[in-house]
């Protein structure tokens, strides 16, 4: 008998030191995360693709990049109603609002231009020409400059948002993935996803100031930060993880299998928890215990070719655009409640 529990404890101090470790830090669970609490139809061209979303807090407004469908969604938070649909938006992808100035920039891949539209009046008053396949775009607002990643182009464009212009061009030899601002170290972070490598830009004048490995991502794509804990999320479409990076060290602190077609990854401060749009019908859901421990919860279930979605930070719902149900195209936003 003594032989044997020794047998078990010496098992499970191995089990424990295996599941602990940064590739390993994972465990389900059956509980929901999230409920479905109501849909938004919108008018735009049913069966085509969404991509980003984001929110400005100041109207609660929540903006939807309709790509496949040539517009941006203007909805309302507070009466989960369509406020605008505006058009002049070809293959919208990235969207950026910028409480400043009141303005939102898209990234349009059809028209290889960056659209800035004046929330005023919600149309676009002018298109900034860049290379091709214009993707993510993120503001610095210390530095009152966009930063958009110019995916095909294999550029990180530098936009003036006073000006509306660009004054900088900063050149890779890989496609570029999410950028993202850290408001701590006043960072630009950029993903380049055919080196699997991070990139720190420093805003100041736009100087690329490090190049770091991201281990055992390939395809580093999609991109979500938590600046007071240093950590950033990448998603890293080559081989479905979530790789979780220390902003200090520039090194993996974790690995988390994530569902298959992981696109944008978005996070809850006030949760602490990760959320992945894996357009193969899931979003992965990962809670971050501490900064060096992490919890897959699940892959909750949704429609197929779901690419993005977007957290509301102040009531924790979730939201995501559906092209399809069960096959058949259809043009509409999910809302979910967060489970606790």
């Amino acid at each position: 008998m003594r032989l044997k529990i020794t047998i078990l404890f010496s098992t499970l101090a191995i089990f424990c030191m295996w599941a602990f470790t940064p590739k390993c830090n994972s465990f389900s669970t059956d509980t929901p995360t999230l409920k479905k609490t109501g849909s938004i139809d919108l008018p735009g061209k049913t069966g085509k693709r969404f991509d980003y979303l984001t929110i400005d807090y100041k109207h609660n407004y929540l903006f939807a990049a309709h790509l496949g469908a040539d517009v941006l969604y203007v909805i309302d938070l507070k009466t989960d109603k369509l406020v605008k649909m505006i058009t002049n938006t070809p293959g919208a992808e990235g969207v950026e609002y910028v409480e400043d100035l009141n303005k939102v920039y898209t990234s349009n891949w059809g028209d290889h231009t960056v659209g800035v539209i004046d929330m005023n009046k919600m149309e676009v008053i002018k298109k900034i020409p860049v290379i091709s396949k214009p993707d993510g775009n993120v503001y610095a607002s210390h530095f009152k400059k966009l930063y958009v990643s110019d995916e095909r182009g294999k550029t990180l464009f530098v936009i003036d948002v006073n000006k509306d212009e660009v004054i900088k061009k900063i050149e890779f030899d890989s496609e570029t993935g999410m950028p993202q601002y850290d408001s701590i170290s006043k960072k630009i972070y950029l993903n380049l996803q055919d080196k699997n490598i991070f990139v720190v830009i420093d805003p100041k004048n736009d100087s690329i100031i490090g190049k770091y490995p991201v281990g055992d991502c390939k395809g580093n794509h999609g991109m979500a930060l938590d600046v007071p804990n240093r950590l950033a999320f990448l998603a890293c479409e080559g081989n479905d993880l979530l790789t979780v990076l220390n902003l200090e060290t520039f090194k993996p602190v974790s690995y988390l299998k994530i569902a298959a077609g992981c696109d944008v990854v978005k996070y809850d401060p006030g949760l602490k928890r990760i959320y992945v749009a894996c357009y193969e019908g899931a979003i992965s859901v990962i809670q971050e215990n501490d900064a060096s421990h992490f919890t897959k919860l699940e892959d909750f279930p949704v429609q197929k070719k779901v690419h993005s979605l977007a957290v509301d930070i102040k009531t924790h719902k979730v939201y995501a655009p559906e092209q399809e149900e069960d096959g058949k195209g259809v043009s509409r936003m999910i809302i979910y409640e967060a489970l606790k």
